[in-house]
């Protein structure tokens, strides 16, 4: 199969996008047959119709629409790549920021907390898998991503890991919930809020092996929003760490059980190798 020739998909994005080839072609500065050629031999190519013709208009077929999605990122993709080698200091692109799906939704603002608000500064954040993200930032979809493991080993020359922080992992719930004498007491008695998070999950899986009790599991979460809500619902006590909960803590609608778990959460910035990083990408990571 011959590779598509860009010359005509990009003709076609015109005309698709104004609806109207004499227009189109006296901005590309060609003849409108010459244009209309350049239209079927790219349907040809494709084995497709792209276009049908209601009265003087020319309107998408469905292979149209999804054609012209694909050239529009297609062509976007290259604005992009020459905004980004050619900008100056005062053109800043939008920071692609991805995060685990599990990820605290108050860490992740506390990390972003320096930019936010600021003039020209432009985020969008992706959640999803570890695998879909490290794939992203991979082909450099994203900037930077947001998780509590650092890259497995076979991947560590690709990525840097950058250690942000770490956080304490407690108990916290309603306080009626936290009067027990022990901690082996409360483990055993209270309904509990356990994230499906590796590190959180590995560290509670030892403690009550450690402690040889079998808790009774309320809900086993993959979401810490969800966890934080969970808690306030009273659902049962939480496993987590205190930024998760950490506004329902400062107002004492929820309290954190004295107990030591010892357990501890990291948090890191995930990065690429790139001759040309977003430029507010050091001051994240810095701050």
């Amino acid at each position: 199969m011959d590779n598509l020739n860009y010359h005509h998909l990009r003709y076609f994005r015109e005309v698709a996008h104004t609806g109207h080839l004499t227009r189109t072609a006296d901005r590309v500065n060609l003849s409108q047959s010459a244009l209309s050629s350049q239209i079927r031999t790219l349907e040809e190519r494709l084995g497709h119709a792209l276009f049908d013709r209601v009265g003087r208009q020319l309107v998408l077929t469905e292979v149209g629409r999804i054609v012209l999605d694909h050239a529009d990122r297609i062509f976007g993709t290259g604005e992009e790549l020459i905004a980004t080698l050619q900008r100056s200091n005062a053109d800043v692109p939008p920071l692609r920021v991805g995060a685990l799906s599990t990820l605290s939704r108050n860490f992740q603002l506390r990390f972003l907390e320096p930019i936010l608000g600021t003039p020209d500064v432009n985020v969008i954040l992706k959640s999803g898998s570890e695998e879909v993200l490290f794939d992203g930032l991979r082909s450099l979809a994203l900037d930077v991503l947001l998780t509590t493991e650092p890259p497995k080993s076979a991947e560590g020359s690709e990525f840097t890991a950058h250690r942000l922080a770490e956080q304490t992992v407690g108990i916290h719930g309603a306080a009626a919930r936290m009067a027990h004498g022990s901690l082996t007491e409360l483990l055993s008695s209270e309904p509990l809020i356990v994230p499906t998070d590796s590190s959180i999950r590995r560290g509670f899986d030892s403690l009550i092996a450690r402690l040889d009790i079998t808790p009774r599991i309320a809900a086993d979460v993959d979401d810490m929003a969800m966890v934080r809500l969970l808690a306030r619902a009273d659902a049962g006590v939480a496993i987590a760490p205190d930024v998760v909960l950490a506004d329902e803590i400062a107002s004492g609608r929820l309290v954190t059980a004295s107990f030591d778990l010892n357990i501890v959460e990291s948090f890191f910035a995930v990065t690429v190798r790139r001759s040309f990083p977003h430029p507010v990408l050091q001051q994240l990571l810095s701050a």
